[in-house]
């Protein structure tokens, strides 16, 4: 039977499709025809499946070691760290999952900061900015791949210049004093100083100002972003284009070190949805990396974060929700000129030069509001710090997420971090153990004042 079909398919009523020759005549692979049609028929057989008669590439693979939610920037430095760091190349595959691939709702597709400085208030920040400037600095040492274009982050090192009133001076000095120790380049001026070195800014009020000398300014987000999927794409990171909106896990009874009775989850599939489809895909996995930036709150609630009685450890929620980031562009032709840092005060008021052509840009850092204009922050409610490694009840989902405004410049340290708590169990470049999630548990603020 399957002779005669092979010989009705394959007959002198095919239209001739084969390779013109240089005489003018055509000449058929007969071997590769043969083999599809064979494939193609056998599918539809007794007892085969239909599957070569359906497209499957743009699902997800059914099983991944680990699996990203998220795919802006902190996600994708979290892949590319953990395939940076892996024992031998291919050993862990990676799935990142991002519900939007035009970006139109990340804060790195408009008008943005696209900052990094020193001056924070929590020593671990500072760390983050410093391992972060190392490798933006080189970053075609980490993000070149072969034959395509070198990455151009456009980086403008003209520093950050922080004003404080009366009120903030004794912070702002403590801040400088402990960013000095951990060898950030930050100098105290008093408003003289400041006149002189700055002479269009206006003093009144200030009482005392930190100036970042090295290693501070801003970049372009968006060709940083663009050269991660690149570099992790050609690492064998998978990319899809989907929403999770399912985790499927298993349970046990366990306690804690004070005796509360918890339960501990392990997921181990995840429900992929497929854009503008009803389709979805599960898929295996180890390890969810929670990088789901303003929506990461609602991803921890999927997996059961916060479903718990108040107070306890089982109900103690990601507080992470979106807010509103207004980011204003302004032409003044007598403006300073390109010499001009990005100039803060304490409170989180900004504005920097952009460009050439004497326009600037600026604003202020998210109030209560949930809407949105040009983009979303990861706004962490508890302490406006970012939360890293694992959950401790959902023992499987780490989490990179909740940085309120900082995870763009801070991305490439948070990357590594979630990496070497997941492949080797502990933190190593940084501790970031002050970020775990465990601390909105036990009431424990890591509280940074300095948020842009």
């Amino acid at each position: 039977m399957l002779r005669r079909l092979l010989r009705l398919g394959l007959g002198p009523g095919l239209p001739n499709r084969g390779l013109r020759t240089r005489r003018g005549g055509f000449t058929l692979d007969w071997d590769a025809k043969v083999s599809e049609f064979k494939k193609k028929i056998e599918c539809i057989l007794p007892g085969k499946q239909w599957e070569l008669l359906y497209d499957t590439s743009h699902l997800p693979p059914k099983q991944s070691d680990v699996v990203i939610v998220g795919g802006g920037i902190l996600g994708l430095s979290v892949a590319f760290w953990l395939k940076k760091l892996e024992s031998r190349r291919g050993a862990i595959r990676v799935l990142v999952v991002e519900q939007d691939h035009t970006y139109s709702r990340a804060s790195s597709t408009g008008p943005s900061v696209g900052g990094i400085w020193q001056q924070f208030s929590v020593p671990e920040n500072v760390q983050l900015s410093l391992f972060s400037i190392n490798f933006l600095r080189n970053i075609n040492e980490y993000l070149a791949v072969v034959d395509a274009p070198l990455v151009d982050l456009r980086f403008n090192p003209s520093g950050c210049l922080l004003l404080a009133s009366e009120k903030d001076a004794a912070t702002l000095e403590n801040n400088v004093k402990m960013q000095r120790q951990e060898g950030a380049k930050v100098c105290l001026m008093s408003p003289e100083q400041l006149q002189n070195k700055f002479p269009w800014i206006n003093i009144e009020g200030v009482a005392v100002a930190s100036y970042g000398m090295e290693d501070e300014g801003w970049f372009d987000a968006w060709s940083l972003l663009q050269g991660l999927r690149r570099k992790v794409q050609s690492m064998g990171v998978l990319l899809c284009q989907g929403e999770v909106t399912r985790f499927i896990t298993s349970s046990s009874q366990a306690e804690t070190s004070s005796g509360e009775p918890v339960v501990l989850r392990r997921i181990h599939k995840v429900h992929v949805k497929m854009d503008k489809s009803l389709e979805y895909q599960p898929v295996e996995c180890a390890v969810v990396v929670n990088a789901a930036g303003a929506w990461s709150g609602k991803i921890a609630e999927l997996a059961g974060i916060g479903k718990g009685l108040p107070g306890t450890l089982q109900g103690t929620k990601l507080p992470v929700e979106p807010r509103k980031r207004y980011v204003h562009l302004w032409h003044c032709p007598q403006g300073p000129g390109l010499e001009t840092p990005l100039v803060a005060d304490i409170n989180g008021v900004y504005f920097r030069r952009e460009g050439l052509g004497n326009k600037y840009l600026g604003g202020c850092s998210p109030t209560e509001v949930q809407s949105a204009w040009a983009g979303y922050y990861d706004y962490n409610t508890f302490d406006q710090n970012g939360v890293v490694g694992p959950h401790p009840l959902v023992v499987n989902m780490y989490f990179a997420t909740g940085f309120s405004g900082r995870g763009l410049q801070h991305a490439p340290g948070i990357g590594r971090a979630v990496a070497e708590v997941v492949l080797e169990g502990q933190f190593k470049t940084i501790d970031m153990s002050p970020f775990l999630f465990t601390r909105f548990y036990v009431g424990e603020k890591l509280q940074e004042f300095i948020i842009l």
